[in-house]
């Protein structure tokens, strides 16, 4: 390969190796403007050229230097002239190459039409030209082409067609035998399958190209592949994973003599570090956060050491480790960075990377206390990154730019100032479309209008970064990862700040139902978000008007508690009239959540009844008393909760009305929804009842996890079969992950009973039910409580989940219940907040299915066997941690 051929085609190596090591790597401390396709494709191939093609020579080395320097707007020209100059001396695979590269740089810019078009004439070029000798580079040429493609595809939401694409592409790298490509490729399949909800396929590629790597001889090209494949596991959430591949392709780096893919693979090894202090931060572990956190910095020094001579990873490492140290309050170990960060910065030559540099160290020195740095000069610093990005003509950058010099405004209290550079980053952005930053600058809008008092343009604004979060679901699960990190920042209080502003009405004024309607699907929209970012996938979609359900339903309510900073709100559906809206006490969002967490702790211990029923009391009066009279005046007698925040940590039923002295079970039945109802409802009553019940009683040790005995299995799983005739068990040795996915393809089960430990967390991946050799994670059974697909569509009625528990200490664990139920296909769950392995579980059971086989709802069911045994025992510990999700019919 001559160094022509090597140079043309190496421009899409160079893509890969910028986006992978600036994009990839810093996108969890890099907040400035992100490209929207985070997908990377394909290494150089030996391309034949043509003689006597010097100028163009000269285009293309030209264009790869700009691209290379993020000047892409005048890469764009270069290209196109070289794509011309290539058409008029028919050299044609080198036309389809420039013109590939011409796409990706499109998508750099956010020009997505012109990226689409530009993909789709070279597509059709390639299949023009007759097959020759060359036919092994056409058909190379072919395949990024379609790679390319499948990028513009999913980063505009079609996801399904993108996941085509590749798989076309990844038979043809197969049949060139082209490795490095096709582990690209494969990557790109597995993220497109997790955004599709599809995990156990996605697992699957994950797997067999981790096999694969590591049957490679070391080289530089495993040493890569490895490197991609641990940061896709970071963004997919697969956190151990992913720091032990980039262990080995750092290992892997070192062995080939590559200080380059050393330096590369510690930088995001600290990535995935900084990702698992938010991890832990979410579980409230705050010592193992700081764990993470030394284990983030170490990482970021060495990758300075090593990389030194590479001045972009150094000084990238040194700018996340500036971060990290602001955040960890490590003033004067992060001041020490300041002179040699500063310096780095100047010399930099006009980019899109010095800008987005210039934006991080900015944010950085803004947010550092005890910093000799004032804001005037945070605030020059950001004004030259704008003039930087006007100079490139590369609008995305400025806008981002502007909005942060605009967000230091705001934060100095110069409102005027702040609105009018907000506005020029809205106006940049939405010139091409950016959603995924104007949504940033709506939201900042509403805040500075808000602050200026004038709360119809602030509701106004935040309208429009609501609508955009709502079009950008795909994008901002699937796409840019770090969201999933830091989705209580930067994405929940849009929601939050929405619902306040909904719901700011002056005294003595009549309350707009279209206000009430808003809000209430405002933090619906919410409880979706959340549940996406958990699942990394965006693809939970409701298809029943709840509603219409409460109208044919005429005793009952639905619930809608709503956790503001400073106060609790109620509103209220009830049948046949419209929504209704009641203020509680100020009560501040701290004091609610440090009630509800002390409670959490008490109920699981039997003998803290006094303690429960004293915060039970508290919560009662918060969130029923206010609505006691609607309810009564209508004839309630259900209930349906769709529980916000830390609420959905405890059991309703538990709720304690001191004045009638009884709990709210006894008055009501109760059931939850995640804030949708994604199956139709179905009342159980003639449903026939067949249950796979399954257990596992014996003590077992599971990747590192003990779990002890449960000794009321066995009699759990008789009570059931006594009330339920046609059942099939599975117990101990025979529960495993293959018999429970054979025993469910084969017959079309009402009712599945899994009576074993489990665990529900806000981390997906410490969410999980124990089998009898394995831990069945939530995906997985996903996967598997779906697997009757279109041979066996019948759904399942009724998932039971008995002897699991929330995480201990995890504010948010009910969001892994939450995900069960909406991700198992059945349309009910019910589960255990904690675990009783007590005889009156077995009693519990026995009595729910013989209330169900009496043929009345759900929800009834449930109350009925929990009043069963409170009659016998009054401590909550015994009757309360039973919650039902989902149809209550």
């Amino acid at each position: 390969m001559n160094f022509f051929k090597y140079l043309l085609l190496s421009f899409l190596t160079i893509f890969l190796c910028i986006f992978l090591s600036v994009i990839l790597d810093s996108s969890l401390f890099f907040t400035a403007a992100f490209a929207k396709s985070k997908v990377l494709y394909f290494s150089a191939v030996a391309i034949k050229p043509a003689v006597n093609q010097t100028q163009i020579f000269s285009l293309v080395q030209q264009s790869q230097v700009l691209y290379e320097g993020g000047e892409f707007t005048e890469a764009v020209q270069l290209l196109k002239k070289a794509a011309d100059e290539f058409k008029a001396t028919n050299n044609v695979l080198n036309e389809a190459i420039a013109l590939t590269n011409l796409s990706l740089t499109y998508q750099q810019l956010g020009q997505w039409q012109q990226a689409n078009e530009v993909i789709s004439q070279t597509i059709k070029l390639l299949q023009s030209i007759e097959y020759s000798d060359s036919s092994q580079e056409q058909s190379q040429v072919f395949a990024q082409a379609l790679d390319v493609r499948g990028g513009l595809e999913l980063a505009q939401g079609q996801t399904e067609v993108a996941l085509s694409t590749w798989q076309s592409a990844a038979k043809i790298y197969q049949h060139l035998d082209d490795i490095s490509a096709l582990i690209s490729n494969h990557i790109n399949q597995a993220q497109a399958m997790q955004a599709l909800g599809n995990y156990l396929q996605a697992d699957h590629t994950l797997t067999s190209l981790r096999e694969n790597l590591q049957k490679q001889p070391d080289s530089p090209v495993k040493a890569r592949g490895l490197y991609s494949l641990g940061n896709v596991l970071r963004s997919l959430g697969y956190l151990n994973d992913s720091h032990k591949i980039l262990k080995e392709s750092y290992s892997v780096a070192g062995k080939v003599g590559s200080a380059n893919a050393q330096s590369n693979a510690l930088l995001s090894l600290g990535n995935t570090a900084r990702a698992q202090i938010y991890a832990q931060l979410s579980l409230g572990n705050s010592s193992r956060a700081k764990d993470y956190a030394q284990t983030a910095i170490q990482y970021y020094e060495q990758a300075v050491q090593i990389g030194a001579a590479i001045p972009t990873v150094r000084l990238q490492a040194q700018l996340n480790l500036l971060r990290l140290l602001v955040e960890q309050e490590e003033v004067s170990t992060a001041k020490t960075l300041l002179p040699q960060i500063q310096s780095q910065i100047d010399s930099l030559p006009p980019s899109r990377m010095a800008v987005n540099y210039r934006i991080n160290f900015a944010q950085s020195l803004s947010k550092m206390r005890q910093s000799s740095v004032e804001p005037k000069d945070v605030a020059k610093m950001l004004a030259q990154a704008v003039q930087v990005a006007k100079s490139l003509k590369d609008q995305r950058t400025e806008s981002y730019a502007l909005g942060i010099l605009g967000e230091l405004y705001e934060q100095t209290g110069q409102l005027s100032d702040a609105k009018g550079l907000t506005q020029q980053a809205l106006v940049e952005a939405e010139s091409i479309d950016a959603q995924d930053i104007a949504y940033q600058w709506h939201w900042q809008m509403g805040r500075i209008l808000q602050k200026q008092s004038n709360i119809p343009a602030a509701t106004d604004a935040y309208s429009r970064a609501y609508n955009a979060l709502k079009s950008l679901r795909n994008d901002l699960v699937a796409i840019n990862s770090d969201v999933q990190f830091s989705f209580r920042e930067s994405i929940e209080p849009v929601y939050r700040q929405y619902v306040d502003l909904l719901l700011q009405l002056p005294d003595n004024t009549i309350q707009k139902p279209d206000n009430l309607i808003q809000a209430r699907q405002v933090i619906e929209s919410l409880q979706l978000a959340e549940l996406d970012n958990f699942f990394r996938s965006p693809c939970l979609l409701p298809r029943v008007d709840l509603d219409k359900l409460v109208e044919k339903e005429k005793s009952t309510a639905v619930i809608y508690p709503i956790i503001l900073d400073n106060r609790l709100e109620i509103i209220t559906r009830l049948p046949g009239q419209d929504i209704i809206y009641r203020q509680t006490a100020k009560i501040p969002k701290n004091i609610l959540e440090k009630t509800v967490e002390q409670l959490q702790k008490d109920l699981p211990v039997a003998s803290r009844e006094p303690d429960v029923k004293q915060r039970s009391q508290k919560l009662y009066d918060w969130l029923i008393r206010p609505i006691e009279a609607d309810l009564a005046n209508k004839g309630i007698t259900s209930l349906v909760f769709v529980l916000d925040g830390s609420l959905r940590n405890i059991p309703m039923g538990i709720l304690y009305d001191q004045q009638q002295q009884k709990y709210l079970i006894e008055k009501y039945a109760i059931s939850l929804m995640p804030g949708l109802q994604l199956l139709s409802p179905k009342s159980l009553h003639n449903v026939p009842l067949n249950a796979l019940v399954a257990g596992v009683e014996q003590k077992r040790l599971i990747e590192g996890k003990s779990f002890p005995e449960l000794l009321n299995v066995t009699q759990e799983l008789k009570q059931i079969q006594s009330s339920v005739k046609s059942s099939k068990q599975l117990l101990n040795q025979e529960f495993t992950k293959t018999n429970l996915h054979n025993q469910i393809q084969s017959t079309p089960f009402s009712i599945v009973h899994l009576a074993t430990h489990g665990q529900f967390s806000s981390d997906i991946e410490q969410t999980y039910i124990l089998t009898w050799d394995s831990l069945l994670k939530v995906r997985e059974l996903d996967g598997l409580l779906r697997a009757r697909g279109e041979s066996r569509p019948e759904t399942i009625e009724l998932l039971v989940l008995s002897a699991c528990k929330t995480a201990t200490g995890d504010k948010r664990a009910a969001l892994g219940l939450a995900g069960v139920a909406v991700r198992a296909g059945a349309r009910s769950t019910l589960a255990t907040l904690w675990t009783i392995d007590d005889e009156s579980t077995s009693e519990f059971m026995g009595e729910l299915y013989r209330q169900l086989d009496a043929g009345i709802t759900k929800s009834q069911a449930l109350q009925h066997a929990q009043l069963a045994i409170l009659a016998k025992e009054n401590r909550p510990y015994f009757w309360a941690p039973y919650v039902l999700l989902g149809n209550w019919l």
